[in-house]
């Protein structure tokens, strides 16, 4: 039996890129998941209460942008979505590259092989923005997600911290994904589980 699971993601968090590497290398030789991508915005946790969402005032948010763009890519050209994932993390954490940007967004899109005239057209459309909004609220709202990369799967739902990257091996892209898995579905009284210090 396929095992479905959902993840968030928000392209500029370090630990996201690490897990979605993981997920995206382990995905591309064949792993045996279905996976939801569910973005999140990461500055919406930190608005002051009382102040307007950022889905409300985008204008102010310009960090959106690349998540607007992953949702087109995934909902009109899943064919591509891996590989536009995949070069929206390395852009930011591999190039330092500002996703803020518009045309560094645009550059992004077209060197992963998709039209990336016609995916900002989209985002400008507004869909991509409230679909954001919808995905982000009801992983707050039900799973009480607060950062990325979170997995949910059923009505559990983790955020989970790796410190390495497949480097190209999907072998072990699929036995970190299978680890994270097993651990959700067989051992859910274990509830944290942190190192005191940080490997080097």
């Amino acid at each position: 039996m396929t095992v479905s699971f959902a993840v968030t993601w928000d392209y500029r968090c370090p630990f996201a890129r690490n897990a979605h590497e993981h997920l995206v290398t382990a995905l591309e030789a064949g792993g045996p998941w279905e996976v939801q991508f569910l973005a999140f915005s990461l500055d919406q946790p930190h608005v002051e209460e009382g102040r307007p969402s950022v889905f409300d005032t985008p204008e102010s948010y310009p960090g959106l942008l690349a998540n607007e763009a992953g949702i087109v890519v995934r909902d009109r050209d899943p064919e591509h979505f891996l590989a536009v994932h995949r070069a929206l993390f390395d852009a930011r954490h591999r190039e330092a590259a500002d996703l803020r940007r518009r045309e560094v967004v645009a550059s992004v899109l077209a060197g992963a092989g998709v039209d990336a005239a016609a995916v900002l057209a989209e985002v400008d459309d507004g869909w991509p923005l409230e679909v954001f909004r919808k995905e982000h609220s009801l992983a707050v709202d039900r799973y009480q997600v607060f950062g990325v990369p979170t997995f949910i799967l059923g009505d559990r739902a983790s955020f989970v911290r790796l410190l390495d990257r497949p480097d190209g091996d999907p072998d072990r892209a699929t036995t970190t994904i299978t680890r994270i898995v097993d651990l959700l579905t067989g051992w859910p009284a274990l509830n944290e589980f942190k190192h005191t210090t940080v490997p080097l």
